[in-house]
């Protein structure tokens, strides 16, 4: 029998780690085929797809962002193909399952929680090997009513096979995130999330891990996620892989892991500090709340200020990009608690924080507590939250305009000195900044149009003009330098309309060739010739001293910036003063 074996991913450059190891588990006696689609591509072609590869089965992997998609999916293969067995599996079908026999009849069987022995099992039964009441971990309709069958036992995940050495996925390894399982379960219990469902934590072996990481880099992998929901919850092993990694990384390959900050000891973070390359690796940390009744309410022990230990000493080292993450909604956590949270975990400046909100998942704790917080929530994936007894739908529109800029304005670092300028000289605090702004640019429609990077200075001056009190000459400056700064050549069209007059830039251009030591002395080693002088340079008015800057002050100057543009280098800033 044809057996295919599917999902639906959020994007291209990810890969499906639970196919592959469902393939693993199948062999050698049944040889399923994975085929990959996004959650972007038309449904009829991905029907079609599978129709052209004549299936006997087809296994989903679902999760909250594919399993509307997925359903869509499986009525028309159903009506194309209604003799093929539908087989579903995944985190989003399996802890709800009459929901889902119910509402999707054209479901045959569903793989509950961990699929590996399911899985194989299922395969022999509809190969007529086995009956069907041999299959474990596995539930279906029968006359009407939902038949669950008990789970299997825990596998010896030291005994599992590599995922990852099929020919097929080699030509695609440096093209899409590779996901690398260490180990499964979670120590914790937050009450939001489906892996506090799985009590302890259980590893797969060491050394076939290792080799399994040297295969991945050997054969172009860029970037390796590692998807273990605390990869630190041992210090002794992820230090002794932390120092795998630096051993024996490729050039250009970047390892990102999920990390319990406040379990973090400082020697580990010194350790990688002293040894790890810089860019090697990258962290993904779950703050979510810095309210500490919101914390006990959803069982999360978190010391915050351990964590903001870790947080400063990773990002003083200078090794390590972090990606903080929170979560709205959270019981008992209001607007101004939630703002209070947003700024707590600002002030450690992040290289990337993630504004999202909470999700009531099939399963979770807090889901079947729904009515004792007064939640109201779409019960469609990804069963985001409308409101709850502490947060208004209001609240939660007014943080979502907040999310569209941070993303922006602050995770893509486009205008890092103008925004810290911001959050710290012109609003009370940086959530202020983040969600007056967020407002004003949902009210202007520009969250429905595309950006070009010039659109970005612009619509940020735009609103800047609105508010009491900003000194706009000394905004535009550091708007200036954040846009320049990350150019290599001198741009063609600015976004800003002042310029020097022709009789003044004339003055600057006389002055710079005859005495270039008042663009600094630096300047004035460059020796630039006149030809050189004119191609690489730019000269603006400008209303800050660059000197005074560079040394992290504030004072505003009525002078001209002069940049100086240099290939494969950061630009050279100097402040000359008027002619």
């Amino acid at each position: 029998m044809n057996t295919i074996l599917t999902t639906l991913n959020a994007k291209y450059i990810h890969t499906n780690l639970a196919l592959r190891y469902l393939k693993c588990a199948a062999l050698p006696e049944y040889n399923p085929t994975i085929a990959e689609y996004t959650i972007k591509d038309p449904a009829f072609n991905i029907v079609s797809d599978l129709f052209q590869k004549n299936p006997d089965i087809v296994g989903f992997s679902c999760y909250i962002w594919n399993i509307e998609e997925t359903i869509h999916v499986i009525k028309m293969l159903k009506t194309v193909c209604p003799n093929v067995k539908i087989l579903l599996g995944g985190p989003e079908v399996s802890y709800d399952v009459h929901h889902w026999l119910r509402r999707v009849e054209e479901i045959d069987f569903i793989v509950m929680g961990e699929g590996e022995t399911s899985f194989k099992q299922l395969l022999r039964h509809l190969h007529g090997e086995i009956p069907l009441e041999d299959v474990p971990g596995i539930c279906y309709l029968e006359d009407g009513k939902v038949r669950i069958h008990a789970q299997a036992p825990k596998i010896d995940l030291r005994e599992l096979p590599s995922p990852f050495r099929f020919e097929e996925d080699l030509p695609h390894l440096g093209k899409r995130i590779q996901y690398i399982e260490t180990s499964r379960g979670c120590p914790f219990s937050c009450q939001f999330c489906l892996s506090s469902i799985e009590v302890g934590v259980r590893y797969f072996n060491r050394e076939s891990i290792k080799e399994d990481i040297r295969y991945l880099m050997n054969n172009g992998a860029r970037t390796i996620k590692f998807v273990d929901r605390t990869f630190n919850i041992s210090r002794s092993y992820a230090m002794e892989m932390f120092q795998f990694l630096i051993d024996e990384h490729k050039p250009g390959v970047v390892f990102q892991f999920e990390i319990t900050a406040d379990i973090m000891r400082p020697e580990v973070i010194q350790f990688l500090n002293d040894n790890a390359p810089k860019g090697l690796f990258r962290f993904e940390i779950g703050v979510q709340s810095t309210n500490d009744l919101t914390n006990t309410l959803v069982q999360r022990r978190q010391n915050f200020e351990k964590l903001k230990r870790t947080v400063t000493m990773v990002k003083d080292g200078g090794k390590i990009d972090q990606h903080l993450d929170l979560i709205a909604g959270l019981p008992e956590e209001d607007y101004a608690s939630f703002r209070q949270t947003f700024n707590d975990v600002f002030a450690m400046r992040p290289e990337e924080l993630q504004l999202g909100f909470l999700k009531l998942l099939r399963g979770t704790g807090l889901r079947l507590e729904a009515e004792k917080f007064g939640y109201t929530y779409v019960d469609l994936a990804p069963y985001e939250i409308f409101s709850n007894n502490a947060l208004t739908f209001d609240d939660i529109v007014r943080i979502k305009h907040a999310e569209d800029v941070l993303e922006k304005y602050w995770n893509d670092h486009r205008m890092d000195y103008t925004i810290e300028y911001l959050v710290t000289e012109v609003f009370d605090t940086p959530f202020d900044f983040f969600q007056n702004f967020g407002t004003y640019w949902e009210t202007k429609g520009w969250s429905r149009i595309g950006h070009q990077l010039e659109d970005l200075f612009r619509r940020l001056l735009e609103f800047l003009e609105t508010v009491e009190g900003a000194n706009l000459q000394i905004i535009q400056s550091l708007m200036q330098l954040d846009y320049l700064k990350a150019q290599q050549f001198q741009p063609r069209k600015l976004w800003w309309n002042e310029r020097p007059t022709e009789v003044q830039q004339k003055a600057l251009y006389t002055a710079l060739r005859e005495n270039p030591i008042i663009a600094g002395e630096e300047f004035a080693k460059f020796n630039l010739t006149e030809k050189e002088l004119f191609k690489h340079t730019l000269i603006i008015p400008h209303y800050l001293d660059y000197q005074n800057f560079s040394n992290g002050k504030i004072v505003q100057k009525n002078g001209y910036l002069l940049t100086y543009f240099r290939h494969g280098q950061a630009p050279y800033f100097a402040t000359i003063p008027t002619v």
